[in-house]
Order: structure tokens, then C-alpha cells, then sequence
């Protein structure tokens, strides 16, 4: 089985692909100057097995399109909607997120928690806003970092994972260089890292190796979330996901 796949089903079957929580998802939402009785359109991409797109279809009036490439992280969510008597609010989409198909100006909403890094933060916004209404809001998840210096260790670590880890302040700059005024930022607890996605993950691990029978492969993939965890709680003063809320203001 090839490491992508290993990935797949390690993270199928959790809640969440990323830090979060129901809290943060609302939080956000609540940023934007909007009526919860308007019925939005919203899409929510990279949406994995959709925690916050079920948080959403909660709240707010509407329809969201849930876009993820993975048809095992949809078929999770389409049988959650399915349990929450969500069918008529949330559709799925299997698509890759670089290569979206919709309408320009269709969305009220544009939503991405802890996928946007799959393309980048800069290009992501810059793809998405063709599908945004003029005055319409975006809020995105993204590895932040939160001082202007830190240790070597945690610098080199995800500078190497993701070369485009930043401060908020870099950040936000994107998104008002594209069209964007930013109306909200706030960094995730340390609860929504620990108790709603690592500690989850740590319980899976034994079951994990046991199915795949220890191989090499997949005790590397459980080392290398370990490895990831040891420097979160190391060093989680200095960075954690930063969650940006912004208005669409041009269609430039």
C-alpha cells in the first residue's frame, strides 16, 4: 500500500484532519455581517470527512457544496449528513481543489479549515475568489506562525513541511494584495490541537499497525506523526493555526 493510501485510511475514520473544533468554526463565522436566516451558498473546500461542514449545516440557512479529492474522507461525510438529517444542505463534490469547476460569483461563502496549504495560501486565495460574490466572505485555516523568531528546531521542521508557514501579519497582507479586507484573525487553543485531533489520532495508532500488520511503511507514517505532536507540544508558543476571515471588496 502506497503512503497516501496508508494516509487515507488512517484519517478516514477521525472526526477531524486538523485542529479545530465546533467553537472555532462558529467563532468564525460569526466575524462575517450575516443574517443566519439568509440562505447562503457556501463551499467548504478540502472539507475531509466534514466536521465543520457539519457545524455549518447546523447554523446557518442554505446549501454548502463540500469539495474533497478523497471519495473515502466524502462517503464519511455523506453518512454523517446522512444521520443528521443534513441531505438537503450538503452536497459532495470529488474534486481536486486546484481545479474547481463553478461559476464565478456563485458563492456567498468560501470556507477552508486546514487544507488551504495543499495549494498554498496565496494561490488558494487567488483561485478562489473568481468563485466568491463581491462581498463575500472567506475564512480559511492555516499554519501560523505566532513570534518573529523561534527556535532552530521548530523553524527548520516546518519551514521544510510547508515553505510557506508565516506570521499573521504576512498573511494578511495576501489577502488585502487580493482583494480582500480582513475582518477577523484568531489562533486556535490548545485544546483544539490536543484533545480534538492528537489525542484522537494517539488512540488509533496500535489499532492502525495492528491492520497493517507493522510493516515498514506504516510504523514510518505513525513515527512521523509522533515526531509531529513532540514539536507541537514543545514548541506550541510559537505557532499554531491561525484562522483568517475576510471580505471580498473587488472582482478585479
Amino acid at each position: 500500500m502506497k503512503e497516501v493510501e496508508l494516509l487515507i485510511d488512517f484519517h478516514k475514520n477521525a472526526k477531524r484532519q486538523g485542529p479545530g473544533s465546533p467553537s472555532d468554526t462558529l467563532k468564525a463565522f460569526n466575524f462575517m455581517d450575516i443574517s443566519k436566516k439568509k440562505s447562503l451558498k457556501v463551499a467548504d473546500i478540502g472539507c475531509g470527512t466534514g466536521a465543520q461542514t457539519i457545524t455549518l449545516a447546523q447554523n446557518i440557512e442554505g446549501e454548502i457544496t463540500a469539495v474533497d479529492l478523497f471519495p473515502e474522507f466524502l462517503a464519511k461525510l455523506n453518512l454523517k449528513t446522512k444521520e443528521q438529517g443534513l441531505e438537503d444542505k450538503i452536497t459532495t463534490v470529488k474534486k481536486p481543489m486546484e481545479n474547481l469547476s463553478f461559476d464565478k460569483e456563485e458563492f456567498d461563502i468560501i470556507w477552508s479549515e486546514g487544507a488551504v496549504y495543499i495549494m498554498g495560501f496565496e494561490a488558494g486565495i487567488k483561485n478562489w475568489k473568481y468563485f466568491l460574490k463581491t462581498g463575500g466572505y472567506i475564512a480559511l485555516s492555516e499554519i501560523t506562525w505566532t513570534t518573529n523568531s523561534r527556535p532552530s528546531e521548530i523553524d527548520q521542521y516546518w519551514n521544510n513541511e510547508y515553505p510557506e508557514i508565516d506570521t499573521a501579519s504576512k498573511k494578511i497582507k495576501i489577502l488585502e494584495e487580493n482583494d480582500f479586507s480582513p475582518i477577523g484573525y484568531f489562533i486556535l487553543s490548545e485544546d483544539s490541537w490536543i484533545e480534538n485531533y492528537y489525542k484522537p489520532m494517539e488512540e488509533r495508532f496500535d489499532d492502525f499497525l495492528s491492520k497493517h500488520n507493522n510493516s515498514e511503511i506504516a510504523k514510518n507514517m505513525i513515527d512521523n506523526q509522533k515526531e509531529e505532536i513532540r514539536k507541537y507540544k514543545e514548541y506550541k508558543d510559537y505557532l499554531s493555526y491561525g484562522f483568517y476571515i475576510a471580505k471580498k471588496v473587488s472582482n478585479e
